[in-house]
């Protein structure tokens, strides 16, 4: 895998004042050139562990401003997105998202289901954004993958990123749902090589992208599982910097 610039599509930003600090001296140690940052320690990884397997929620918003502050340190560098709370009107989102890339949803975290006319009205603020929606999706009804797909085809002209590689680390399964919804790409922080290969094949190397959710991630572990892969370097272009651009608007 040759020399590329890297675009870390998905890490977390926690408020405390030297977290762009410690984000920057892991991107530069790892080659990374850029990353989309967002709001961490919403909540404790002890308890989104549980709310993962059990439910429950939190109501409590995270700290969007402390993101913009991080960013502002490293133009370019830092890509912010709003970590929006279901809980709360859309109104904010919709008034600040002109600050922000992109929006980010957690239904791990807030308990909100997809089909939710809350989480619907985040998505419609998106939309008059021209933003993409950065979301996670859990083995329960109403937060899988499938109703994932029933979202994005309320929301046509919306980009979708299922995070995380689906749900678990070997969801093969999810990567055959979303295939025929164009407008739901796919990255890859937490799932297997097995997993990352089969999403290039079936969905294409145009709808994959190279995140590394830091800090709970280390990204040489995430990058290493590009360089076991192999891919050909037009591949390995398109996921780790050309697809993350197109999804910021910019272009490669």
């Amino acid at each position: 895998m040759e020399a590329q610039r890297v675009f870390d599509a998905h890490a977390h930003l926690a408020p405390r004042p030297d977290s762009a600090e410690r984000i920057l001296t892991s991107m530069d140690r790892n080659g990374i050139d850029r990353t989309v940052v967002v709001a961490g320690a919403a909540i404790s990884p002890d308890e989104l562990s549980r709310q993962i397997i059990v439910g429950g929620h939190i109501e409590k918003d995270a700290d969007n401003t402390a993101v913009l502050e991080g960013c502002a340190g490293a133009p370019g560098r830092l890509v912010p997105f709003f970590f929006a709370n279901p809980h709360r009107e859309a109104g904010e989102y919709r008034s600040r998202g002109t600050e922000f890339r992109g929006l980010k949803l957690a239904p791990g975290v807030h308990g909100v289901p997809l089909a939710d006319e809350r989480t619907q009205a985040l998505v419609s603020a998106a939309a008059e954004l021209g933003h993409n929606v950065y979301l996670h999706c859990l083995h329960r009804e109403g937060f899988g993958v499938r109703d994932l797909v029933g979202l994005a085809r309320r929301f046509p002209a919306v980009t979708f990123v299922l995070g995380h590689a689906g749900v678990g680390d070997l969801d093969l399964y999810g990567i055959d749902l979303i295939t025929d919804s164009g407008n739901i790409v796919f990255e890859t922080s937490g799932g297997y090589t097995s997993v990352v290969s089969a999403a290039i094949e079936r969905l294409g190397a145009e709808r994959v992208l190279f995140g590394s959710e830091y800090p709970l991630q280390a990204p040489e572990v995430e990058l290493a599982k590009f360089k076991a892969l192999g891919l050909p370097a037009d591949q390995w272009r398109l996921i780790a910097w050309e697809n993350t651009m197109r999804l910021i608007g910019e272009t490669p």
